[in-house]
């Protein structure tokens, strides 16, 4: 790394020491400020929410609480990065542990489906203290942030494959040789999605995870970390997965895979990430741009 990237990694190793609970606290601030002001992350998610929840009188409020628990996923990460330690000590519970060390000593591959919901990077460390495993990932404009990245999340994900064909066929060989790997299941895909129900809004899904398990023996799990309130600590998740995301018709496995994100994100419902536009829709998808379109509260354009 150059001199300024590491001076910058010292400058984050050193405000890292402040608590989680401070880091959230901080979160939640910044969290209503999102709130209170005419933020873009609010109309997203204001917009998310009236469709995901049309009748649900108490959107408001609920959407103010998406967004603080927005702001805690964007600066708990300062006093997670590089604290392994302190974060895997703040995992207070791991339901579903027993499936996913099943699925280790299976040595047929492991397919990890973290969707935008809670506090990945302790999953990152906690699955990396067990086993190597990779991520996709895409790359920065910038090399020396790459380099910056990297840096601080040493201790979770060992392989990182780009996002285009070439990652795609380095996975197919990971997962056949019995490697982990973890993917997004509710990224908006680029190209060769197809367009699924996601709390009963089309939505464009991705088609790699079923060509995945199409193509491998993998088993397939879902992952989530939930974030306790008051700053009380983590529960891990790992889910079982439906066997209709193996059926071979595209659209039956990519409904399946919307349904499995979609109990997961029930769990913890205001920790996923509605600020995220999940109904983007992509050329010849045939969707409509919700977040330009006017409804009951507001635009998002």
């Amino acid at each position: 790394m150059r001199w300024y990237t590491s001076l910058l990694y010292a400058l984050l190793r050193a405000v890292s020491i402040l608590p989680l609970r401070g880091w959230q606290a901080l979160g939640a601030a910044l969290g209503w400020l999102f709130w209170i002001l005419p933020s873009r992350k609010r109309a997203i998610v204001r917009t998310n929410l009236a469709y995901v929840r049309p009748r649900d009188a108490s959107r408001d409020a609920l959407a103010r609480a998406c967004l603080i628990e927005t702001g805690k996923s964007l600066l708990e990460v300062f006093g997670i990065w590089t604290r392994i330690g302190r974060t895997l000590g703040a995992v207070r519970e791991v339901r579903g542990g027993d499936l996913f060390d099943a699925a280790l000593r299976s040595g047929k591959g492991l397919i990890l489906c973290a969707p935008h919901l809670g506090s990945w990077e302790v999953a990152n460390y906690w699955v990396g203290a067990r086993t190597p495993f990779a991520t996709f990932y895409t790359q920065p404009r910038y090399p020396q942030l790459e380099l910056l990245l990297r840096r601080l999340r040493e201790g979770g994900a060992s392989i990182q494959f780009p996002i285009d064909d070439s990652g795609v066929r380095r996975v197919f060989r990971h997962l056949g040789a019995g490697g982990v790997v973890s993917i997004m299941p509710d990224h908006v895909p680029r190209s060769g999605g197809l367009v699924a129900p996601f709390f009963n809004v089309p939505a464009l899904t991705m088609t790699l995870l079923p060509r995945l398990l199409k193509r491998t023996q993998a088993n397939v799990l879902m992952l989530f970390v939930e974030r306790l309130p008051e700053a009380a600590g983590f529960v891990i998740h790992f889910r079982e997965t439906p066997a209709a995301l193996r059926d071979p018709d595209l659209p039956t496995a990519c409904a399946a895979l919307n349904a499995s994100v979609e109990k997961c994100v029930e769990i913890a419902f205001t920790q996923y990430q509605w600020n995220y536009k999940r109904f983007k829709p992509r050329p010849g998808s045939d969707l409509p741009d919700i977040y330009r379109m006017p409804h009951p509260m507001g635009t998002a354009g």
